[in-house]
């Protein structure tokens, strides 16, 4: 019988890239592994030293470590309309510089706000072909558009954003307490996230000029106002089932309800933001507007409690609120300054600063910068290192040491908190689907982010 004459088995392509890494953060831990990429996501994660064709084949030096791209739910970027304040391609600069390879735009404080269809196509005609990371987008809750959520919804938000009291820009009015709940009964009707600035303004005190002391600026925010708001959204959520989640908490005397919400069922996460873990009330300088923010900077015991509850894990995730001005707007009066804290480069570090000094492992924080964000806003392909995955990634060294530049920072206007913070750490290379987009010498290298909608995913709904 003759023998049949076989078609040649075509050897499999070479991979994309291969990174190899001493300490790579897979599902929860460090240790060696190899990165196989292909097509922009993550093909194989192998031996350290296995063998592996690739098109490029590099290894992290081994005082650093391999991290997925960090995920930042909480950025203000203000485009179009305040562009002057900040950009997307400036934000974003700045956010592949700190390893963040993934943002959410907040619906404020660019005009218009992104409240109906038509603004979130001004805002991603404003974003398109300039962006250096993805780039997501929030919708806003407001009394102009109660009842038509779902057209938002549908067009690819991640969630509405809404205020419980005055926002600080006039196009985006805050819900009073009987919106609210209409708001939180919408979102349960259409399985839609409400995402709340959480302050009674019953217990917010009017005020104008203020002069120079922090002081005087936080005793018109008090924890009343906060703890008020918060109960308020539980109550809601937990008659209507509807999903919720607590923005930029200050008050960690808010935080029992919240865990013992979450233990009743109760669909709700909450976020603190670096100011709050790095700072405390007490060494705020006199005129130091940078650090004003709202709700603001409490006292040092307060930011024990955040840190316990960032262990814990009653606090889901660590967001920048990156929410810039520019410098003129900083004035030396807490009562007229412009409230934001611009840290979206410098969050991370700042984070792991403080948590060195409190004998804090990297392996505790990292799940609130990566898989804590992602999840709330559906993404199952970024925040970890697995196959199928999105290959963005960090490159860290832990124990790095530099003192923080405003005028060395990426964002549009050179004024931080962070400013002067002798900070650990530092991002030497952020990655972009298998591609190097930022090191620490060349800056950002490549523009070459997405703009993403909503996940339509069952996992999207924890």
């Amino acid at each position: 019988m003759a023998t049949e004459i076989q078609a040649p088995v075509a050897a499999p392509a070479p991979a994309d890239l291969v990174l190899r890494a001493g300490r790579t953060w897979i599902d929860g831990v460090f240790r060696p592994a190899a990165v196989v990429v292909r097509d922009g996501r993550v093909d194989a994660v192998v031996a350290v030293d296995a063998p592996v064709e690739a098109l490029e084949d590099r290894t992290v030096p081994d005082e650093h470590v391999l991290l997925p791209g960090l995920v930042d739910t909480h950025v203000h970027v203000n485009e179009p309309g305040r562009t002057e304040w900040e950009g997307f391609a400036s934000a974003t600069r700045a956010a592949a510089l700190g390893g963040v390879t993934t943002i959410i735009d907040m619906p404020l404080n660019s005009i218009p706000a992104t409240t109906t269809v038509e603004a979130l196509e001004v805002k991603r005609a404003s974003a398109e072909g300039r962006v250096a990371v993805d780039v997501g987008f929030w919708g806003g809750a407001v009394p102009a558009n109660a009842g038509s959520l779902d057209g938002l919804h549908d067009a690819g938000v991640f969630g509405f954003k809404c205020f419980t009291a005055p926002s600080g820009v006039d196009e985006f009015p805050h819900l009073d307490a009987t919106q609210l709940r209409a708001a939180i009964e919408e979102v349960a009707r259409i399985d839609a996230l409400l995402i709340v600035h959480a302050e009674d303004p019953e217990f917010l005190v009017d005020h104008a000029a203020l002069g120079g002391h922090y002081v005087d600026f936080l005793a018109t925010r008090p924890v009343d106002a906060e703890r008020s708001a918060i109960a308020r959204v539980i109550e809601g959520a937990r008659e209507t089932g509807a999903r919720v989640h607590v923005l930029h908490l200050s008050d960690a005397g808010a935080l029992p309800m919240i865990r013992a919400a979450k233990d009743d069922g109760v669909r709700i996460t909450v976020e603190t933001c670096p100011h709050y873990l790095a700072f405390e009330a007490g060494t705020i300088p006199d005129g130091a507007t940078e650090f004003k923010c709202c709700p603001p900077i409490r006292d040092d015991a307060n930011r024990d409690a955040l840190w316990a509850g960032v262990l814990d894990g009653t606090i889901d995730m660590i967001v920048s609120d990156h929410s810039p001005s520019t410098a003129d707007l900083k004035t030396d009066d807490w009562g007229t300054a412009w409230g934001g804290i611009a840290g979206l480069q410098v969050g991370f570090r700042a984070v792991w600063t403080e948590a060195l000094r409190r004998g804090v492992t990297l392996e505790q924080l990292l799940p609130r910068f990566t898989t804590g964000p992602a999840a709330l806003v559906g993404f199952t392909d970024r925040g970890r290192i697995a196959p199928g995955a999105l290959a963005h990634f960090a490159v860290f060294d832990p124990s790095a040491t530099a003192v923080v530049e405003a005028a060395g920072l990426a964002h549009r206007n050179p004024v931080s908190a962070f400013a002067g913070l002798e900070a650990r750490g530092s991002v030497t290379e952020t990655w972009l689907r298998g591609r190097l987009v930022a090191t620490a010498d060349d800056g950002v290298t490549s523009v070459s982010g997405a703009l993403v909608d909503r996940p339509v995913l069952a996992e999207a709904q924890p």
